[in-house]
């Protein structure tokens, strides 16, 4: 006797972008999928006929707590406040888009659904809309009532985690503390060994500052904080190098047999990954009571609706997903 895997949810993202065109696309490409896909049903028949797609959902409308195993990709309908048009964002739509996100949100931890993959969403429109908002990873961690999470990038054969995520750069220095590093190491080496299989995580951690703070001649946070918490780190059984200077971190020889590198904020080492994986890599966020996966590119309002977009990274994010759901990453 088998049992009929739990749909994985969809939330469409920003409805200006390429979110819905991308969900359009994955639910063509995958006819028979199990996957609940929240969106707005006239926007998604409209964005259809715009890319001269058949309309391929099953709609569900209301939710009641229960779902079908479904043989063919649902629609979860969550109405906008105005009719979307591609490429021309709205504030007014704002909270209905974190509405669609909020249902699988609950879906998802209430057991109804395996996981949530996200599309992008436009922080700039949710922010205009007077909602504060800094990006899915902060969102969902206050929704979920989690103190401390990590977003981490898959792809290129690379797993790249942040210490710090959407943050200007001026406020990164203050961010890294000792109890962040901790907090951050502890959870990246749990996940890393018993969400994707290593037995014996090696995790090698950048510098802040160019040449790793050379000696602290470029910087102290180097001897101050980093290197207190890696050899906290290590003294917890943790297998935690370093800090290396980012320049030379992404190296193939210094790569060799290590299995994420934690740098110390966004942009120090998601060009590296991007560059090797971009349309292909997914975003993670660990520490979530949840499975959450995520594309690796914004909303690109200027193709939406033309038909012109890559949908590799949301199938990445849902092989991902649908992997980790099942236990073999």
């Amino acid at each position: 006797m088998t049992t009929d895997p739990l749909p994985i949810g969809i939330s469409a993202g920003e409805p200006a972008g390429i979110g819905p065109d991308l969900c359009l696309q994955l639910a063509h490409q995958f006819p028979d999928a199990p996957l609940v896909i929240a969106a707005d049903a006239t926007l998604m028949r409209a964005r259809a006929r715009l890319l001269g797609l058949p309309y391929p959902f099953l709609e569900v409308d209301p939710w009641e707590g229960t779902l079908p195993h479904p043989r063919r990709p649902l629609l979860w309908h969550h109405p906008l406040v105005v009719p979307a048009r591609a490429g021309h964002l709205e504030p007014r739509n704002s909270r209905a888009v974190l509405n669609a996100l909020d249902s699988l949100t609950d879906a998802c931890q209430a057991g109804h659904l395996a996981a949530l993959v996200t599309a992008p969403l436009q922080k700039s429109v949710i922010v205009e809309a007077g909602i504060p908002f800094t990006g899915h990873t902060e969102y969902l961690a206050a929704r979920l009532g989690v103190s401390h999470v990590v977003m981490m990038l898959v792809g290129g054969g690379l797993r790249v985690a942040l210490a710090t995520t959407h943050l200007p750069l001026s406020q990164v220095p203050s961010a890294i503390t000792q109890e962040v590093l901790d907090k951050t190491l502890t959870l990246l080496h749990h996940e890393l060994k018993f969400r994707f299989g290593c037995p014996s995580p090696r995790i090698l951690v950048a510098g802040l500052n160019p040449h790793a703070g050379e000696n602290g001649h470029l910087g102290q946070e180097e001897i101050t904080v980093i290197s207190p918490a890696i050899a906290r780190a290590q003294a917890a059984g943790i297998d935690a190098q370093g800090p290396f200077p980012a320049d030379t971190l992404f190296l193939p020889e210094r790569l060799e047999g290590s299995d994420a590198v934690l740098v110390m904020y966004h942009d120090q080492g998601l060009p590296v990954l991007k560059r090797a994986s971009f349309g292909s890599g997914v975003n993670i966020t660990l520490g979530l009571p949840i499975l959450r996966t995520s594309v690796d590119h914004g909303t690109a309002l200027d193709r939406a609706g033309t038909g012109n977009l890559d949908p590799g990274s949301l199938q990445a994010a849902l092989a991902l997903a649908r992997s980790l759901a099942q236990g073999t990453p």
